[in-house]
């Protein structure tokens, strides 16, 4: 699948409120079009090539500041959420769990019941924002990659060093967040309420959850960046690196131990 589609696909499936947050790819791509096109090329340097080439590196600055931007918020938002879920944990366990103030089987059970699926809901839409920063990093590796060749210029080395250092192509501490929520489902939740037969016979995820708009999501986003990595097999200084997800049920169904290639 050319990555066009994908991204376009990506966007459909996305959270609501996410899809004017990804790549302008398409419009991106017309401009390289433009200023490939544009009568004299880079030895012009004015008229219709000027125009493209001023529009294309603002497009592509703004998009910088958008991906930035909005990743930044929902990390933000995260250690809000993170923190949220670790008092309403304690406070389950201390008002109605076994030894807590007022102990109640049944209701300790349901507030549990429901933290775990916002645990879950959580932990989704994390995995969506590593999806998030890996798509648009593709995306710009791919129109730079079209720019130079295209143009004879050589924007792409200069340009993804600096992406390198940019807070939505670092997502350490979203890789950190999923590990902790992870582990705080080990901790809190008894491995019998969660295993499910899956088809190889191994504790699955449970069918409870797996039909819900977030998990789903969730499952396209791993195998939208399983798929990325089936199309170069040369990892070069444009490769993302390995997929910095911790060892979780969904990540060792779907495989995902191989970098990210960008052919």
């Amino acid at each position: 699948m050319k990555f066009g589609k994908r991204l376009k696909q990506q966007i459909q499936e996305t959270l609501p409120g996410w899809c004017d947050k990804f790549l302008s790819y398409k419009e991106l791509k017309q401009l390289v079009r433009l200023i490939s096109s544009a009568p004299g090329g880079m030895a012009g340097g004015c008229g219709s090539y000027g125009k493209a080439e001023a529009e294309f590196m603002y497009l592509l600055h703004g998009e910088i500041e958008k991906f930035n931007s909005f990743f930044v918020e929902k990390e933000e938002d995260f250690i809000i959420r993170h923190r949220e879920l670790q008092q309403r944990i304690q406070r389950g366990v201390s008002t109605w769990g076994e030894k807590g103030s007022h102990p109640s089987e049944k209701l300790y059970k349901e507030e549990m019941t429901k933290i775990r699926k916002d645990i879950i809901d959580f932990h989704g839409e994390m995995v969506l924002l590593m999806n998030y920063s890996n798509i648009n990093y593709t995306g710009l590796a791919k129109i730079l990659k079209k720019y130079d060749k295209r143009t004879g210029g050589l924007l792409r080395l200069p340009f993804i060093q600096k992406v390198l250092e940019q807070p939505f192509f670092t997502t350490d501490l979203v890789s950190k967040l999923i590990k902790e929520c992870e582990s705080t489902i080990d901790a809190v939740f008894p491995m019998e309420e969660r295993k499910k037969a899956r088809p190889d016979g191994e504790a699955g995820v449970s069918d409870s959850v797996a039909g819900d708009g977030i998990f789903r999501n969730t499952v396209v986003a791993l195998r939208t960046m399983q798929e990325m990595r089936k199309g170069s097999s040369t990892i070069s200084q444009f490769s993302l690196p390995p997929l910095n997800l911790p060892d979780s049920d969904l990540a060792r169904f779907l495989q995902l131990n191989s970098p990210i290639q960008i052919s």
